[in-house]
């Protein structure tokens, strides 16, 4: 019994270690994109009559822009990224055909489920909550995030580590060994694919619903939204949930200079822009502000705590991670470096994570704090609105 449960936390923890290759790259991509897009935010730069030195024309604009973009195709490519890593990761050998298997199976299991899509048609998708489809790799596919990856990446890494030494029948036997894992991966994600067009929307209608009833909950729903937003990032399915809040009637609807605008995020960048405005609205900006406490300060502080209880030999490894992962949280608001190094080898510490975030959503709420955001809550962001 000991054994198998060695054996099992063995696994665990080669998991956990495929998850830092793609990890490592996030701290850099989210400086590029955070920079890049805070100081391109028309509303920032209109706010703050920064036209003739970061409007559209300006050098500095130029390159911000290109810094956002490179950023952003990082991130909009992370579930591809996350599948070749950690198949790379888990596979025992030959680790170059699992990179090349899990990139296919990927492609395949996407391009299955827009097959699918096409077949339902129009009125099908229709049915859908907004945002649960999206482009991956120009594939008009469903939305899955980093876990669509993670699931390509394990699965090719145990067929992989299954069947990379496998001998054919001598009139097959070019297509054994290595040349065998992206055949098997193929046709195997040509039906995971189909499997996860029924199996997901689901999902993603649960958290729509989920986002209805939190809106009209008060503080209260203040608290589980900040809990829901967070536990959904691993899934990617976050914007699903917080970005009907931010750009729809599902966050509220207000007058603001005559004008009928809808959505949290429009209402205070509305606000923001009008002459007219005293006091921001806190029921706007209830689904934005609570970010800044955890994302300046709190994961910073759990890197912090990391690197301090990190054994001796791997405190230099450590570091080097940590501080940018800081560094990028608490700068640029994006959390993901952080988050992802703990998520998968101590999920019980990151539900705690999701539960102090909607503590610091409904504090913030509770003090009628009102500090909006372009994308997410750094010191950039508090900087320009708070």
């Amino acid at each position: 019994m000991e054994k198998k449960q060695n054996s099992a936390f063995g696994v665990l923890q080669r998991v956990g270690h495929s998850f830092m290759l793609p990890v490592a790259l996030l701290p850099i991509a989210g400086l590029l994109l955070g920079i890049g897009s805070s100081f391109t935010n028309t509303a920032m730069i209109n706010a703050y009559h920064l036209q003739a030195a970061l409007g559209k024309g300006t050098i500095l604009n130029a390159i911000l822009t290109i810094m956002s973009d490179v950023g952003n195709i990082i991130f909009t490519n992370l579930p591809l990224i996350f599948a070749i890593g950690v198949a790379i990761g888990m596979a025992k050998a030959e680790k170059a055909t699992a990179a090349l298997s899990a990139g296919i199976a990927f492609l395949v299991m996407h391009t299955s489920i827009s097959g699918c899509l096409k077949i339902a048609g129009n009125d099908y998708v229709k049915h859908l909550p907004d945002g649960s489809i999206t482009s991956v790799c120009g594939i008009n596919s469903l939305q899955m995030g980093v876990f669509g990856g993670i699931i390509v990446g394990l699965g090719v890494a145990a067929l992989h580590n299954k069947f990379y030494k496998i001998e054919l029948p001598s009139a097959i036997s070019f297509f054994g060994g290595v040349r065998f894992i992206p055949i098997i991966s193929t046709i195997t994600y040509l039906f995971v694919g189909i499997l996860m067009f029924f199996v997901w929307p689901p999902i993603q209608t649960g958290i729509y619903w989920l986002g209805n009833l939190v809106y009209k909950s008060g503080y209260l729903g203040t608290f589980i939204y900040g809990i829901i937003e967070r536990a959904l990032i691993p899934f990617g399915l976050h914007p699903i949930f917080y970005l009907p809040f931010w750009q729809t009637g599902l966050g509220g609807t207000m007058m603001v200079d005559g004008k009928s605008i809808s959505g949290a995020q429009n209402i205070f960048f509305a606000q923001l822009a009008s002459p007219n405005t005293k006091v921001f609205s806190v029921n706007a900006t209830r689904f934005m502000t609570g970010k800044f406490p955890f994302m300046i300060f709190g994961l910073p502080g759990a890197a912090l705590a990391m690197y301090v209880t990190a054994k001796p030999n791997k405190k230099k490894q450590a570091k080097g991670l940590l501080l940018s992962a800081a560094f990028t949280s608490a700068l640029t608001g994006i959390t993901e470096p952080i988050e992802f190094s703990f998520l998968f080898v101590a999920p019980a510490l990151y539900g705690i994570h999701c539960v102090l975030a909607g503590l610091s959503f409904m504090l913030m709420h509770l003090l009628n704090v009102t500090v909006g955001m372009t994308f997410s809550g750094g010191i950039i962001d508090m900087f320009l609105f708070g």
